[in-house]
This record gives C-alpha cells, sequence and structure tokens, in this order.
C-alpha cells in the first residue's frame, strides 16, 4: 500500500497558500513547504511565507529550519520530506507537498537517486572566480551555449547550480541535462499521488505579482533586505533570491527605489513564466485556472480531483 501524497504547484502568486489551507481543512491535511527559499528563518516577507494567523492551525514543515548562511540542497530536501511525508500518513492524516521549486518536489515524488559523482573543485573554484569577476550573468550565457535546456531551469543569479552545471560538462563531458535525465527517478511515483497545478491568465497573474511586489515593500521587506546584506553572505543561495538581491544595489545606493521596484517586479513575473513551463514539460500535473470561476467553486473541483486521485471520499 502506497503512502498518500497531494502536491500542490504553481508559479508565485497564483493561490497557492490559500488553496492548500482549504484543501488541508477538507481532508484532514498537512502542509510540507516546497519551497527552496522558505525554509530560512528571517526571510519572512521576501519568500511570502505564510503566518500563523494564515495557518489556520493546520501543521506546517521544512519552513524556518536554516539560517541564511547555511547550504541546503535538493538531497536534503527529499530526506526530511520524505521521512515527514512517511509520518503523516501513519498517523492517519494526508501530507500536501506546497510551493514552487520545481526540482525540489519532483525529486520527491518521482523518488530521485542523487549520485556525488562529479564533482571536482578546482573547476568550482576557477568557475567562482570567473562569477565574481564577470558577474553571474557570463557563466549563464556560457551554460545557455552549451545546454539551453539546463540554463532554462536555472535562474542566472543562482551561481551555485550555474556553476554545479557546467562543472559536470567540464569534468565529464556530457551535457548537465542528459546527465540529470539520468537521475529523474522512478517513472511511477512510490506515492498514491494527486498532482494539483494552479494556473491563471498571464495578465491577471502579473498584475497579482505588481501588487505582491508593493505590498512587500509596504510591510518591510527592505528592513528584511538590509538585514540580509548585513550578513555579509553574499555568496549564500538566501542572498540569491529574487525578492532580496534587486534591492541590494539600492541599499549600496546605486540606484533608486523606484528602479530596484521596477526590477523586482520584472525578475520575478519572468520566474513565474519559468515555474509554469518547468511544471507543464516536467510533471504530470492536472491544472486548474484560478481566474475563471468564483474560488468556492474552483476549490470544490479541486478537492474532488484530490478525492478520486487517493481515493479518500469515505474518510471526509
Amino acid at each position: 500500500m502506497k503512502d498518500k501524497l497531494v502536491v500542490i504547484v504553481g508559479p508565485t502568486a497564483v493561490g497557492k497558500t490559500k488553496t492548500s489551507i482549504e484543501l488541508a481543512k477538507a481532508i484532514d491535511g498537512e502542509i510540507i513547504s516546497g519551497d527552496s527559499m522558505q525554509i530560512y528563518r528571517g526571510l519572512d516577507i521576501g519568500t511570502a511565507k505564510i503566518t500563523e494567523d494564515e495557518k489556520e492551525g493546520i501543521p506546517h514543515y521544512l519552513i524556518d529550519i536554516k539560517e541564511p548562511y547555511e547550504p541546503f540542497s535538493v538531497a536534503e530536501f527529499q530526506e526530511k520530506a520524505q521521512k515527514i511525508i512517511s509520518d503523516i500518513n501513519n498517523r492517519g492524516k494526508i501530507p500536501i507537498i506546497v510551493g514552487g521549486t520545481g526540482l525540489y518536489i519532483r525529486s520527491v515524488t518521482h523518488d530521485y537517486e542523487f549520485s556525488e559523482v562529479h564533482k571536482n573543485s578546482e573547476i568550482r573554484e576557477k568557475l567562482q572566480i570567473r562569477a565574481d569577476k564577470e558577474g553571474p550573468e557570463a557563466l549563464h550565457e556560457e551554460l545557455r551555449s552549451i545546454d539551453p535546456v539546463r540554463a532554462e531551469e536555472i535562474h542566472p543569479n543562482n551561481v551555485q547550480r550555474v556553476i554545479r552545471a557546467l562543472e559536470i560538462y567540464f569534468e565529464t563531458g556530457k551535457i548537465p541535462s542528459e546527465e540529470q535525465s539520468n537521475l529523474q527517478g522512478k517513472e511511477e511515483s512510490p506515492y498514491k499521488l494527486a498532482l494539483v497545478g494552479l494556473t491563471m491568465n498571464r495578465e491577471t497573474l502579473y498584475e497579482r505579482i505588481n501588487k505582491r511586489v508593493d505590498l512587500m515593500i509596504e510591510t518591510g521587506i527592505l528592513e528584511e533586505a538590509k538585514w540580509l546584506l548585513s550578513q555579509d553572505i553574499s555568496n549564500s543561495l538566501a542572498a540569491k533570491a529574487i525578492g532580496y538581491k534587486e534591492l541590494f544595489p539600492y541599499l549600496k545606493g546605486e540606484i533608486s527605489l523606484e528602479e530596484a521596484v521596477s526590477l523586482l517586479k520584472r525578475n520575478s513575473r519572468r520566474y513565474a513564466k519559468r515555474q509554469f513551463t518547468w511544471f507543464k514539460n516536467q510533471m504530470d500535473v492536472e491544472w486548474f485556472s484560478m481566474d475563471k470561476e468564483p474560488f468556492s467553486k474552483k476549490f470544490k473541483e479541486i478537492h474532488q480531483f484530490v478525492e478520486g486521485k487517493l481515493e479518500i471520499s469515505e474518510n471526509v
């Protein structure tokens, strides 16, 4: 008998948090964050981290488990998430992974096998020196010329992952995306799985993203960015997160606040587009458009879909 698992994915600002809370209440679920940045303590506003009030008493996991200077990997996420999924199932409840970090989520749903091979510290150090000297865009463009598929999956400012991809290529001569395809995990998920995707008209979604950024500015993201900048951890994954890195030039007096906010909105919109493309191409998701009907009606459809997939209607 497979453990049950619900996954709710989709681009930023599409409504995953609200949907996950309502679903958790409806099916006696508990929520696991599938967001690579919400693991960091102190980064609340910029990561749109759920508040205690918004949780409505629903247990949440893999939030606030690391300091911003601490590294975190897909393999570590997979290990922690799989243990939590097992525990929730053993208590007769249903785990719900919610988030937009596709690789993290798929590593769990399809049980990736991670390998420590192809590591070369000398190559990595040389690439890091180049990144510091030439900027992250230069390395990302080189990756794009070698492997456009892998480049599309990695944000240009995520220097660690760009370096890792180039390291694989220079160490083995193999295309990183082809190497990764060998680690896609099992074709059949080890879980009894319900994959829910939330989508929205692009214009509506982009308007929501812009409003979210304005609200972040109003509610204190600048203070979070200032604190993060003061930690002197510029090479950490946390410092490269969309929502903070765009504000650093403003805090250093290099650009105006208006320019920084405009950049943050643009990068957030681009990220949302990449998220949707990734989930559409990499996972067998049942999509629900969240802007064409009232939420209550759309949620009913989602609830019924999950019940059918997991065969849990008799327990609800």
